[in-house]
């Protein structure tokens, strides 16, 4: 009896420890709060882009975005996203609720960001005609090593636009009879920038 509790006590333990230790690094990169993260959203997302990864380790896809923000909703700390239904990246928003937000140098890296915002991943694997490296984040989804900044966010609401509450007329350009977007807000698990 006294061996099964020191081996249940060494199994919790080695738990514990994994657990600590998973979100506690991500090779190459520092975690910061999200309080800390000093930077315009509009000119990481409008002007430099990003990349939206939706899916975890098993089944994901990535996808350029030009539209969303950061901000605080239920005193969570969330970004929001903005994806048309038609996008590959949206089954994989469904299923798992979980995404990250990879941020560039744009200049660098704009004709990678280009690729992954114009060709589907259902067509192939996109990421092998760009320069991009694709690592896991301790809490299992997926980034780019060459991304300046990556946020981890898990799905807390979402839901289509709708046209009747569209207030401003020319938004109404986007979509031509097309099905809205969605938008999914992610409170912010982690925070990784660049270590210099």
């Amino acid at each position: 009896m006294k061996k099964i509790t020191v081996l249940l006590t060494l199994v919790s333990l080695i738990f514990t420890l994994n657990a600590q230790t998973s979100d506690s690094t991500l090779a190459g990169f520092k975690k910061i709060s999200f309080e800390d993260l000093n930077q315009s959203t509009y000119k990481l997302i409008a002007n430099d882009w990003a990349l939206l990864t939706g899916g975890d380790t098993s089944s994901f896809n990535t996808m350029t975005i030009s539209w969303g923000g950061f901000g605080c909703l239920w005193s969570l700390p969330v970004t929001f996203v903005f994806v048309k239904p038609e996008r590959f990246t949206f089954g994989f928003m469904e299923k798992s609720g979980l995404y990250t937000l990879s941020f560039f140098d744009h200049e660098k890296y704009k004709d990678d960001l280009r690729i992954c915002g114009t060709k589907s991943g259902r067509d192939g694997d996109k990421l092998k005609e760009t320069k991009l490296s694709l690592i896991t984040t301790p809490n299992g989804l997926k980034a780019f090593n060459e991304a300046e900044i990556i946020i981890e966010c898990e799905v807390v609401y979402s839901d289509f636009l709708d046209e009747k509450g569209i207030l401003h007329e020319p938004a109404t350009k986007w979509y031509n009879g097309e099905k809205f977007h969605k938008m999914y807000v992610g409170k912010v698990l982690a925070v990784w920038v660049k270590e210099k």
